[in-house]
Parts: C-alpha cells; sequence; structure tokens
C-alpha cells in the first residue's frame, strides 16, 4: 500500500462561504471586470465586480420573494451561459442549494433529479426544456425559464425584498452547509446525488488556486464551454470568480473557435475528446490540403521536442526543426485558441501521453488531473512547474492519494463528499474510515505523481486468467484521427476484441482522398464497414495501440461499427464516457460474431 498527501496551507473558517468572495469584491475591486458577456458575435461587454455583486443580490431577492428558504434546493437546467453563473451565485446568496441538471437530459432523467432532490423550484433555459419538466411529471414549486424572461421575472419579483435580507440570509450560511448537489453522470444505474459543501468547494479552490496560481488570478482569463452542470466547469467558475479571473461562456461549441479568437482567454479547460478532435481535425485538414506530410512531421517533432524536456532538453537539430515548425504549423495551431492561452487543464477521462506532449510541443500545455464528482472535482493535478506528462499529477494541497493492495485508489481530504442524498447504504460502502473507494485503478510514483491504470469494474478477465484494463487500449485507439469511439470486450473471452467507430467529422475527407463516393450519409460508416482500405487504417490503428500492452492483453480482433457513439444514442453520458453495459446490449450481435469467427477476416495479424 502507498500513500501520498500534500498538507493544507489554507484553512477554511466555519463560517465561511462562497458568496464570501462576491461581495469582497465589490468593496475591494467595485471596477475591475469579472465576467464578459457576448451580446453579438465577437461583441464582449464587460461586467464589473461590483456590476455582478448587484445582480446577484437583485436575482437573490426575487427568489426569496418566490419562497425559496435556507436549505431549499432549486435546480438548475441550462447550457454554459452568464445566466447559469448569475442563478447559481443568488441561490447560494438566499441559503439555497443549486441542484444542476443536464441541458441534454431526458424527461425521465429530469422527473428523477427533481423528485429525488426534493427541488423546491427549476429554472430552465428554454420552452423546450420547460415542456420536458412538465413531462417529467414531477411536481417543483416553480418553473422559470430563461429565455422567456426569467432574470429580469424574478428581479421584479425581488423589489418588495429588502436587500438586507439577501445579505441576512448569505451572512448565515456555514461553511459545512450544503452548497450543491451534484447526481452523477450514471454510466450504470440511476444518478445519485453528491453532497458538497461550502467547505468542499472552498478547499477545493484554495488547493486548485495553489497549484494552479499561473492561470486563476486577477491577470487571466477562461472561456468557459463545458457544461457547468459537471462539477468541473462548476469549480473552475467558483474558482474563477474567487481569484478574479475574467470569464467568458460559449454556449454552443460550434462557435467556439470564433469564440476563442475574440475572447482570447489565457486558459482552457476541456474534456480529453475535445483535444483528440483539435488534433484530429488538425490533421485531417492538413491531409485533405495537400499537406500531411508537413503536418505530421512537424507532430513528430513537437512530441520528441516535448520527451526532451524531461531528459535534459532538445538538442541543437531538434531545436532547430522545432522553430521551423512553430512558424509552419504550431503558431496556427496556438492562434486557434486565441494566441493567448497558457495551458489548458483537461480532466474527465486520461488524456494519453503523446497528446500531451504535442500539445506541449506545440506551446499548448495541458494539466492533466484527475478526481470524481465525490472530490469536488480535482484532487490531483499537474501543474506549469511540476508536470510528469501521462500523470494526473499530485494530490492538491490538503488532501491524500493511497492505493490499496488491489490497486484501487482512495482518496481523503477536505474536497472530500460528505455522502449521497438520502443514501446512507452507498455512503457507507464509498467512505470507510475517511478514505474514499473511488473504484479506479492507479500508481503512485516516489515523487507523489498518480497514474490511472484502469477502472476496478471494468477490468475485463479473459477466459485465460489474464486480467486487462481497457482503457489503457481505448486511450490509444483514440487518438487516431479517423476513430471516433471504441469499446474494448473480452471478459470470459479467450481473446481480447474491440468495437471501432468512425469519427463523423473525419470520415467525408477520407472518402474524398480514397474516391469513396457516399451512397447515403457521408459521415455514416455504414457502407464501409467491411471496405478493405478502411479496415486497414484502422488495423494499423489497432496495432500502434496493441504496443503499450503485453501480447496477451492485445486486440485481435476487431469490427467496425457504422455510427459513431453518441449522448442522443444512450451509448455516452453528457461528459462522453462510454456507458460499456448499454453498448454491449446494444451490439450484442457484433460482440458475438466476434468470437463466433464471422469476423476472421477482420483479424489483426
Amino acid at each position: 500500500m502507498r500513500e501520498y498527501s500534500v498538507p493544507a496551507t489554507v484553512t477554511v473558517g466555519a463560517g465561511e462561504n462562497l458568496l464570501d468572495a462576491v461581495y469582497a469584491h465589490e468593496v475591494e475591486h467595485p471596477k475591475e471586470t469579472l465576467l464578459r458577456i457576448q451580446e453579438s458575435p465577437g461583441v464582449w461587454s464587460p461586467v464589473t465586480a461590483a456590476e455582478f455583486a448587484a445582480r446577484v443580490t437583485a436575482v437573490a431577492q426575487g427568489l426569496i420573494a418566490t419562497g425559496v428558504g435556507p436549505g431549499d434546493r432549486v435546480a438548475l437546467l441550462s447550457r454554459t451561459r452568464f445566466e447559469w453563473t448569475l442563478l447559481d451565485y443568488a441561490i447560494l446568496a438566499v441559503g439555497g442549494v443549486t441542484v444542476p441538471i443536464y441541458e441534454t437530459s431526458s424527461a425521465s432523467q429530469i422527473g428523477w433529479i427533481l423528485s429525488d432532490s426534493g427541488a423546491a423550484g427549476i429554472i430552465v433555459e428554454t420552452a423546450r426544456h420547460a415542456e420536458l419538466v412538465a413531462a417529467s411529471e414531477a411536481s417543483p414549486g416553480f418553473v422559470k425559464v430563461i429565455d422567456a424572461g426569467a432574470v429580469d421575472e424574478l428581479v421584479a419579483a425581488g423589489a418588495s425584498v429588502e436587500a438586507a435580507e439577501v445579505h441576512a440570509r448569505r451572512g448565515a450560511v456555514k461553511a459545512d452547509d450544503l452548497a450543491t448537489l451534484i447526481y452523477t453522470s450514471g454510466t450504470t444505474g440511476r444518478p445519485k446525488g453528491c453532497e458538497l459543501t461550502h467547505r468542499n468547494l472552498l478547499s477545493e479552490i484554495a488547493g486548485t488556486r495553489e497549484v494552479l496560481s499561473q492561470l486563476l488570478s486577477a491577470d487571466g482569463s477562461v472561456l468557459l464551454f463545458l457544461p457547468l452542470a459537471h462539477v468541473f466547469g462548476k469549480v473552475i467558475q467558483c474558482g474563477a470568480i474567487a481569484s478574479r479571473t475574467v470569464i467568458g461562456h460559449t454556449p454552443d461549441t460550434k462557435n467556439l473557435l470564433a469564440d476563442l479568437g475574440t475572447f482570447q482567454p489565457t486558459f482552457l479547460l476541456a474534456a480529453p475528446r475535445v483535444f483528440e478532435k483539435v488534433y484530429n481535425g488538425a490533421r485531417q485538414k492538413a491531409h485533405d490540403g495537400g499537406k500531411g506530410a508537413i503536418f505530421d512531421a512537424a507532430a513528430d517533432v513537437a512530441i520528441a521536442w516535448s520527451r526532451a524536456q524531461d531528459t535534459g532538453g532538445a538538442g541543437l537539430v531538434l531545436k532547430l526543426k522545432h522553430a521551423l515548425f512553430d512558424k509552419l504549423v504550431y503558431g496556427k495551431l496556438r492562434e486557434a485558441t486565441g494566441g493567448h492561452v497558457v495551458a489548458a487543464v483537461s480532466g474527465s477521462a486520461p488524456l494519453g501521453e503523446r497528446l500531451g506532449h504535442f500539445f506541449r510541443g506545440v506551446g499548448i500545455t495541458i494539466l492533466e488531473g484527475y478526481g470524481l464528482t465525490e472530490t469536488t472535482a480535482g484532487i490531483t493535478v499537474n501543474a506549469l512547474g511540476a508536470q510528469r506528462v501521462g500523470s494526473v499529477g499530485r494530490p492538491v494541497p490538503g488532501n491524500a492519494v493511497r492505493i490499496a493492495d488491489d490497486g484501487e485508489i482512495m482518496l481523503a481530504g477536505g474536497i472530500v463528499f460528505r455522502g449521497y442524498w438520502k443514501n446512507p447504504e452507498a455512503t457507507a460502502a464509498a467512505i470507510e474510515d475517511g478514505w474514499f473507494h473511488s473504484g479506479d485503478l492507479g500508481a503512485l510514483d516516489d515523487a507523489g505523481f498518480l497514474s490511472i491504470t484502469g477502472r476496478k469494474k471494468e477490468i475485463l478477465v479473459t477466459a485465460g486468467g489474464k486480467n486487462v484494463a481497457p482503457a489503457v487500449l481505448e486511450d490509444r485507439l483514440r487518438a487516431h484521427a479517423l476513430v471516433g469511439q471504441c469499446l474494448v470486450v473480452g471478459d470470459g473471452q479467450p481473446f481480447i476484441a474491440a468495437l471501432v467507430t468512425i469519427d463523423p467529422e473525419a470520415l467525408p475527407g477520407w472518402r474524398e482522398r480514397n474516391g469513396k463516393a457516399a451512397t447515403g450519409d457521408p459521415s455514416s460508416a455504414a457502407d464501409l464497414i467491411d471496405d478493405p482500405e478502411l479496415r486497414g487504417e484502422i488495423a494499423a490503428a489497432v496495432e500502434e495501440a496493441n504496443q503499450a500492452v503485453s501480447r496477451a492483453e492485445q486486440i485481435r480482433k476487431f469490427r467496425i461499427l457504422p455510427l459513431d457513439f453518441s449522448e442522443a444514442g444512450g451509448q455516452l453520458t453528457p461528459t462522453l464516457k462510454v456507458k460499456r453495459n448499454v453498448v454491449a446490449e446494444q451490439y450484442a450481435t457484433e460482440i458475438a460474431a466476434l468470437y463466433a469467427g464471422a469476423a476472421d477476416k477482420q483479424h489483426v495479424a
């Protein structure tokens, strides 16, 4: 059993809460910009600290007038936008508890969260969302729609409530009071509500600000586009408010590149799939434009240059090549993010060592972290001055990581949640002697850097008794430009196999280059499942992935699926995690064929 801990450098007082920062900034830095709102494409209007505090107070007055009391749960269902942040803080200001719901949720999912949390009301973004609430058969006390003027409606309703009432309410909120009830994304079973207190969030903010001090600062800015319903986005939002890092919001990721160009953030946060798509998209564009060889050479140099930084630095020849490609390739990639990004923070899933080195070599260092909703987001994270590419960093101050005898990652500290909402049995099973059982498998090196090796419940045991962690193979396969998603299978089977989807954004370009006219939707691979050229490219990707594991763990067969996994199709969670049980059920026939000899022609030698 190995353990590594980092002592806390900040103590959260019993009377502290998340609202303290908002109103301290109002007094100490009233004219400084705290957020920027996109009024029209490319036009960002500043919101000062004083203006934000005033808006929070006004909306909070409206919530009081609506009947929201201390401890009441208020659900918030919306895309990432300024109103989400405003309403979140207003709910907290009246002593309420924010219950985030993903804007892509179904009526049944919405109904479950509303009924389980006992929400006093819900604020949704659109009329369509309101219809889903109605169809959910839940009975919240009120339903307000942002697009129908919910914020103005609340401000008007609160005209009869004194601002002093808001300040009295927020002053009564203690560190150990519940701040938010975040439901797990539910890759298996029904989502459980994770109880996160003001202390949990304040502890996370304090530790994260120390590790990411070069990013979370009054000189920095961040463009939020991840769902704020996810704990990762929520924590960065709160950390940015606390550190006066300027926040912008992008509700629609289709506009992300344009918004990055006009907002020009100093750091980004995203799930690994976003970075994979950036890399794959850039590579695909280069190949489609006849510059594939240049891009591939530039990528190899970037990776080599980054790896050299960990072994004494690059030699003269590598430095010269890196400088050349910086002008030809890397600079354009940096400009695509706005040209001012110092670093990016990645979480929710493994990024992969090769991709980490590529982006660092390009000049956009990606700092991987690790955490769960139950740990208030990141409990480990790499820092600009202390990074090991391929790891998820060291514990943030005030927290500890332990590796159990069976390899499971155990976590402890001020950011570990207090339990699952109305589910003492699940809480008792998850927390033992102050240590949270993560369900993930990992390893600690001598310097305290944690590496994730798999998911305990996802370990495959072949018929020959070999334990295989599918994440290692899946991460490497997804790094290929043509691969959308994949699922490695083989539990109880004689060998390891995989289901592979083709990235719908990359497929049209591949079709054009290879003269494969589509018979229907050009982004669908339905007509190419048995195509020898496509199978050959995927086979090469599989062979590359296989280099990371022993022969007994290698993928021996694969099957290409006609469609990519999606949230709408039920295969992905809102945070883009694959629902393994759903995929296994939906594609049971394809999996069976892999082991019945029907897919011998897709055997990987």
